[in-house]
């Protein structure tokens, strides 16, 4: 008996028997493969153009990659950007170009491309551009952080959906009709499947396959399905795309005020397996960014529990960072503080080294106090309210106008500043040729 008549006896993951056999069949993606998809016109004109499909986990890349081959009668190939490097990819393109030179298109698949460096997308790049070869690539990582320019602008990014409910209960109504019989779970042990999936049509099958196997006597329920397989774990990787993105949403929702997204987002990290020192220098920026002197208790309020939570650790910490995170995204908001030093960094590499007015400087020597340093400076605790009104710019800066960085608003403590302020500059302006 040959090897390929074992091989089409031998027994196949459920996953495998129920790969697409046209793209017809690919479910969750009609945005792309639809008629007036991208994808969709594609085929329709038979005439490919190079794509990176970006998309999470098992929602069909490979396999449209490889249909899509079929769909316009064209040479598939197919590589692992983890497995293969340079000598590899040469190889598949110099056999791509002698099929090209006989007239004969191919379809270069690379799975997880991101994971390419710069020369190997490189030493992929003259092939692309020359119609050797037609990429397609597959990536869980947003192409404009993994991808080099030069491939980018070569190639169309299609983003392919996350398996929503429906998508993911069809596929358990396919896994029924191959199996021939009923998935034997409650219909709540069901629903609970799809959430275990979390989006990964692939990673639903393997569940379901799991639970036939079992063969139980009586449907699972929630409970006996939660004890029997194994869950899984969040879609996030720490140093990618979902860092940075959940990241960003925690940080955006903070400062929008929206205390319970904010804890969403941040509990989504945890349960990510981030560090909590991100989590608390996000939370530190935005005490001081976004709340700044509105409430400048929120700054010393997420240190305190960043160093509570250092001190005791988890699970107990979440006492420390949720306290945290409410403050930070309850309190009253105001970037004005941030604003203004931007403002003063600003006119500080503009301006020059200008030396500051004499009456500021010290004079510890004889010389200095002959030239008149520290001549004319007014101690503002011998004036009323410990103000003096004195100048303190350099000179140059005053001839447009005095600089005016801190604008407060009134929310806050920082209503009360703003009183200050005004009250103080009211008393410059009186005092500012006072002599005492």
């Amino acid at each position: 008996m040959n090897s390929s008549l074992l091989d089409a006896m031998a027994p196949k993951p459920l996953a495998e028997r129920l790969r697409p056999k046209r793209l017809s069949e690919v479910i969750g993606q009609d945005h792309l493969l639809g008629p007036e998809g991208a994808i969709g016109r594609m085929v329709a004109a038979k005439r490919l153009s190079s794509m990176i499909l970006w998309g999470p986990p098992g929602v069909g890349k490979t396999t449209i990659a490889r249909l899509l081959a079929e769909a316009v009668r064209v040479h598939y190939e197919t590589l692992s950007a983890v497995m293969v490097g340079i000598p590899e990819l040469r190889k598949v393109l110099a056999q791509a170009k002698e099929r090209h030179s006989a007239g004969a298109l191919t379809l270069l698949f690379v799975d997880e491309i991101h994971r390419w460096n710069r020369a190997q997308q490189d030493a992929l790049l003259p092939y692309v551009e020359d119609g050797t070869v037609t990429l397609v690539g597959a990536t869980t990582e947003n192409p404009s952080m993994s991808l080099v320019g030069a491939l980018l602008s070569r190639t169309t990014v299609l983003v392919l959906n996350r398996f929503d409910d429906e998508a993911l209960e069809q596929l358990i109504r396919r896994s029924e009709s191959e199996v021939g019989r009923t998935l034997p779970v409650t219909d709540e042990a069901r629903a609970a499947l799809r959430l275990m999936a979390d989006g990964d049509g692939r990673y639903l099958i393997n569940l379901v396959e799991q639970i036939y196997d079992l063969r139980p006597q009586t449907p699972l329920d929630v409970a006996a399905i939660g004890a029997t397989l194994q869950k899984r774990a969040p879609l996030y990787d720490k140093a990618q795309d979902a860092h940075y993105g959940l990241l960003s949403c925690f940080h955006k929702a903070l400062r929008g005020s929206d205390v319970d997204a904010a804890m969403y987002y941040a509990a989504r990290m945890m349960a990510g397996g981030e560090d909590p020192g991100t989590i608390f220098r996000r939370l530190a920026c935005c005490a001081s960014e976004d709340v700044g002197m509105a409430d400048p208790q929120a700054l010393p309020q997420v240190m305190a529990a960043w160093d509570a939570f250092e001190r005791i650790g988890w699970p107990e910490g979440r006492l420390f960072m949720g306290q945290a995170v409410a403050y930070v995204a309850t309190a009253p908001k105001s970037n004005a503080a941030y604003l203004a030093f931007n403002a003063a960094l600003e006119l500080a590499s503009s301006s020059g080294s200008l030396a500051p007015p004499k009456h500021l400087i010290n004079a510890p020597t004889k010389m200095m106090k002959e030239m008149g340093f520290k001549e004319g400076y007014r101690y503002d605790h011998d004036w009323p309210e410990a103000f003096s009104g004195q100048e303190f710019f350099p000179p140059e800066l005053l001839k447009a106008g005095r600089p005016e960085f801190y604008q407060p608003n009134e929310r806050g403590f920082e209503r009360e500043i703003k009183k200050r302020l005004t009250y103080w500059g009211r008393l410059r302006e009186k005092r500012g040729s006072d002599t005492r």
